[in-house]
């Protein structure tokens, strides 16, 4: 039997109506210029609290009892949950208790409280978080609202989908950000449901990609370690509710690099001023990483915005290194006068923004009469890159490392 259906989800829309913003998809016009597939967003970034987990949230708490809601409500999450339950039971009028992993980032907590819930850290990863979360229900009374294991969640999550087939009647290809599995399922369920010729793929961090070891297994299984800058994405177990959904309904899962996601979220912000979150850009970047195998027109989820600035500027410069616009090079030369300037000449001579350098003695590996330099280099892409190596190597430099 199935645990969701279109008609959950469509009674899903109509609660939504009014609560939630109708995100607007948006034309990627970049993406089919360079790589030559018609490519839009739905921009759930521009949701309410950030990210499409209002949607779920929301349908969740709304359909709670009286006495149910008496008791107040508690979650887990890394931030985007967070914010979607802390604003549903803002709505509603109910109290909402919220435990956050340890290290999730200030932004997310501080708009979290700002939604009015108490926020408690525990653990480590969301599913510790999970964990604590489920003992004070138990302990308290307080209705547990899970991020993706739940009939409510997921369907109200579907209403997503609907909005994009509304939105994009001729698409042939949905590409969703995937981490516990409830948006894939809502999505999936929701467009298979009305137009079985449209192919769903759900894309995953590769460093905490949980869903292709389950669905060759059989069942949900729990991931030994995760290691992301994905947060909103970094879950160890599937859900059983999505799982079933999306061992039925999807087509395929993909996983994407840390470099691919820092590359993509770069290019987003740059060509179509949007800014995204590390785990709401996974499905951009899996369509960067291989155009060519994605029918289109093709719409992938832009699911989060909600990143913290000081990640944001890592990720960039991550971003501009993978794609040949900054250059770190490490070289080593002899410890007098007029070397570093003569270093500094060569590398000027083609252009290149040094942007910092850096300098050590202490190395065991040099030589007394050695120093190793460290540059800091903006630069116009690989082809420039690599002229700027040649030029240094040419130079009679010795270059130690570089990225």
């Amino acid at each position: 039997m199935q645990p969701v259906t279109l008609e959950d989800i469509n009674d899903a829309a109509k609660l939504l109506d009014g609560v939630i913003k109708k995100t607007p998809s948006i034309s990627a016009g970049w993406i089919e210029k360079k790589y030559g597939v018609d490519v839009t967003f739905k921009c759930e970034n521009l949701q309410r609290a950030g990210s499409f987990k209002i949607r779920g949230a929301y349908n969740r708490i709304a359909r709670l009892t009286a006495e149910q809601r008496n008791k107040g409500v508690v979650a887990a999450s890394a931030g985007n949950h967070a914010q979607g339950v802390a604003l549903a039971a803002q709505i509603l009028g109910i109290k909402a208790t919220i435990f956050m992993p340890e290290g999730a980032t200030l932004p997310k907590y501080q708009a979290t409280l700002g939604y009015g819930a108490d926020v408690i850290f525990a653990g480590k990863t969301i599913d510790e978080a999970l964990m604590s979360a489920s003992a004070f229900s138990d302990e308290t009374g307080a209705v547990f609202i899970h991020p993706f294991d739940h009939e409510h969640i997921v369907a109200g999550q579907g209403t997503m989908g609907l909005e994009i087939l509304a939105q994009n009647p001729d698409v042939k290809t949905v590409v969703v950000c995937t981490g516990g599995g409830g948006l894939l399922a809502g999505t999936a369920l929701a467009i298979k449901s009305l137009r079985p010729d449209i192919k769903v793929i759900g894309v995953q961090a590769e460093m905490a990609a949980a869903y292709p070891p389950s669905l060759a297994a059989g069942s949900p299984q729990m991931l030994p370690k995760m290691s992301t800058m994905a947060d909103g994405i970094a879950v160890g177990k599937p859900g059983d509710v999505p799982f079933k959904i999306i061992q039925q309904h999807v087509d395929e899962i993909r996983t994407v690099s840390e470099a691919s996601l820092a590359r993509a979220l770069l290019l987003t912000l740059e060509r179509s001023k949007l800014q995204v979150e590390a785990g709401g850009i996974a499905a951009i970047a899996a369509i960067l990483d291989d155009p060519d195998s994605f029918e289109g027109p093709v719409v992938a989820s832009l699911s989060g915005g909600n990143i913290d600035p000081l990640l944001l500027s890592r990720v960039l410069r991550t971003g501009l290194a993978t794609s040949g616009r900054f250059l770190m090079v490490q070289v080593r030369l002899s410890d007098q006068p007029g070397s570093l300037a003569k270093l500094l000449a060569c590398v000027a001579e083609l252009g290149t923004n040094i942007i910092q350098t850096s300098h050590t003695r202490m190395n065991p590996a040099l030589a007394i009469s050695e120093v190793d330099v460290e540059l800091e280099l903006e630069t116009r892409g690989f082809e420039h890159r690599d002229q700027i190596l040649a030029q240094i190597v040419a130079n009679g430099f010795e270059i130690v490392t570089y990225y």
